[in-house]
């Protein structure tokens, strides 16, 4: 599976060169650390001039990257060194009623009491992206619980059965509240985590569930929706009392999605009192955020894409208002 930020890649073809392609890699380095490879691939096709003026056009771009990456490091000198986490992962087991429901728990063994964050996963249910988006929440130190809304670890293999699963959960309220909170309540008496500080995060259908909650006027801190459909009674208004902080990311060219129908939710969310923010990205599809997107379009014939801008822009919005809201007195 694609791992978003790791690596870099131009291409490049002109009219008296190309096609080369530079790449810069993050590999590993010794004791924990990293490095960035540069790789060149010399162009083989075509006459030798043209092969050798798309080799000096690649070796230009790369000096040029190069000038920049130089002057990250010298920035990077004066920051404090990175914080070194011994992340542990481990598949925990809680219930909803009669309905056992597995989740993927993160943290840093090191930490005491930390903030939290529920990752609601797509409508294939709770596999390896949510665990990784988990994983990277785990990173910025905080206590992630990838949950599991379908029961038992089901994940879907098609769209028809993940559109099943999905519906049998959003189309019942009860059902969606109920599981939520069991995710919600065994964070909150987990021993890392500070169960006063708790936020949530969905993607896809997650993102359903998670503006459903704030519908519920649930207790967290902050609730961010990436690429998430209308929860269920969204055209009745965004319910009441909710005191966190919501952020939308939506991708303009999402068929899906309506991103007018969603804009109203937000906005009807600020009447209330609550701070709402939506981001709209022109362009981008549905799935923005998921490296896998294009693979899933491809294999299932639907609007599905990756937008690397989207997702990292998101990313960024996301890391600063948990921060934010977990620093707020």
């Amino acid at each position: 599976m694609a791992r978003p930020y790791d690596r870099v890649e131009w291409r490049l073809e002109g009219p008296g060169f190309g096609p080369v392609t530079v790449s810069a890699e993050i590999v590993p380095a010794g004791e924990g650390g990293a490095d960035l490879a540069h790789r060149l691939t010399r162009p083989h096709a075509g006459p030798p001039w043209r092969r050798l003026a798309g080799w000096w056009a690649a070796r230009r771009e790369l000096a040029f990257a190069e000038d920049a990456l130089v002057g990250l490091a010298r920035a990077a000198e004066r920051l404090p060194p990175p914080v070194e986490r011994e992340l542990v992962a481990e598949t925990v087991r809680y219930r909803a009623g009669e309905v056992e429901l597995r989740g993927h728990l993160v943290y840093d063994a090191h930490l005491r009491r930390a903030p939290a964050v529920l990752v609601v996963h797509e409508w294939w249910g709770q596999n390896d992206y949510a665990r990784l988006r988990a994983h990277m929440l785990a990173e910025l130190g905080y206590v992630a619980l990838a949950v599991d809304m379908y029961g038992e670890g089901r994940l879907a293999e098609h769209p028809d059965e993940a559109g099943r699963f999905a519906g049998a959960v959003l189309q019942n309220r009860e059902r969606a509240r109920a599981r939520f909170e069991a995710a919600l309540d065994f964070l909150r008496g987990h021993p890392k985590v500070d169960p006063e500080r708790i936020a949530a995060i969905g993607y896809c259908f997650g993102g359903a569930v998670v503006l459903a909650m704030v519908r519920e006027g649930l207790d967290l801190d902050l609730a961010a929706s990436f690429h998430g459909g209308l929860p269920p009674g969204a055209e009745q208004g965004a319910g009441a009392g909710f005191a966190g902080r919501v952020l939308v990311f939506h991708g303009g060219a999402d068929p899906l999605v309506d991103g007018e129908a969603m804009r109203r939710f937000v906005d009807d969310l600020r009447t209330r009192g609550v701070r709402a923010e939506f981001v709209e990205y022109p362009g981008a599809k549905h799935g923005f955020s998921n490296p896998d997107a294009d693979d899933l379009g491809e294999r299932f014939g639907l609007p599905l894409a990756y937008d690397i801008e989207a997702d990292q822009d998101s990313w960024r919005r996301l890391s600063a208002a948990l921060a934010e809201v977990f620093s707020a007195p």
